[in-house]
């Protein structure tokens, strides 16, 4: 087959995409650039290649070299549904035996790092008080009990929320997560209620103490779900997970610190700091409660991100080839 036969099935293809599903000539437009550049691809294959040869296995290199040259996985997948489609009408036309795109899929897109904090940024979030609010106020001191002891063990924020002052187990209640303050270690239920006990470090214990007064005065009513809580709000119920959230995103705010802040990036930042002072990843797994290193793994990565900030800001010889 020549490359004139190819070209004619090609603008058959084209003609039906206009005339049948009377597509717009803009996504038409979209279409003939695909496939002229499957039509590429096939050329490196031999002079006379046959559209009726490419294979599943002529796809997935094709898809590979798109992968290989930066094009990004959204892309890559509307090229492959714009090559899917004109086999389909290939085989309407001739004797193809199968549709070779069929299987053939786009790389995943990658998983966005976690975002974390510097160290000192994030000892400053939770170290200072909002310049906004009065700092002896019974929910200031909450607050920084709360972000210190975020930042200290790396709790999820279910996990700081379902906190109470010490293991109880009563009317039917049994505590999921509690402080000890004595030993200096919180025990919480992480998910697949796998239960796990972390340190806390002395400033959060110091936050923590400052608070326990004030919880005191805050304590309504009997209930023990909420008697029993760690952390309560004004009207002494139990501080949920997303008021917490809410708290340390007007936090961050007030001090400046952005607008995006949440409670999952003080994890994080925990996970990095211990990683990057320690170089231990098995620690760093169960202090974070993670069932597989997998997961955990990903904090290398944030490492090196950090590390390579750190070589491009200050080799002589980092400089980019762009920047020449």
């Amino acid at each position: 087959m020549d490359a004139g036969t190819n070209q004619s099935y090609l603008s058959g293809y084209l003609d039906s995409l206009a005339g049948q599903r009377q597509l717009s000539p803009h996504t038409i437009s979209n279409y003939a650039r695909d496939l002229r550049e499957l039509a590429a691809f096939t050329q490196t294959l031999g002079e006379r290649w046959e559209f009726a040869a490419v294979s599943h296995f002529h796809i997935r290199k094709f898809a590979a070299q798109l992968h290989a040259r930066g094009l990004g996985p959204s892309s890559i997948a509307r090229k492959l549904s714009a090559w899917r489609g004109f086999f389909e009408w290939l085989a309407q036309q001739t004797t193809l035996a199968s549709n070779p795109v069929e299987g053939v899929k786009a790389p995943k897109r990658a998983k966005p790092l976690p975002k974390a904090m510097a160290a000192d940024d994030a000892i400053h979030l939770v170290a200072s008080g909002n310049p906004l609010a009065d700092a002896g106020s019974s929910m200031a001191l909450c607050n920084q009990a709360m972000f210190e002891l975020l930042y200290s063990s790396g709790l999820r924020v279910s996990e700081l929320a379902g906190l109470d002052l010490r293991y109880t187990r009563q009317d039917g209640y049994e505590s999921a997560g509690w402080i000890d303050l004595d030993g200096a270690e919180v025990t919480v239920t992480g998910k697949g209620s796998k239960k796990r006990s972390v340190p806390v470090g002395g400033p959060a214990i110091r936050a923590i103490a400052a608070w326990l007064p004030q919880r005191e005065t805050l304590l309504k009513g009997d209930q023990v779900e909420h008697a029993a809580a760690l952390f309560l709000t004004e009207r002494g119920s139990r501080m949920s997970a997303r008021v917490i959230q809410l708290r340390l995103k007007h936090h961050a705010q007030a001090l400046g610190a952005g607008s995006n802040v949440h409670p999952h990036m003080l994890r994080h930042s925990f996970a990095s700091h211990m990683l990057q002072g320690s170089g231990d990843l098995r620690a760093v797994q169960e202090l974070l409660g993670h069932a597989s290193i997998a997961a955990t793994q990903v904090y290398t990565s944030l490492d090196f991100q950090r590390l390579a900030q750190v070589y491009d800001a200050a080799h002589p010889r980092a400089k980019k080839i762009s920047d020449k």
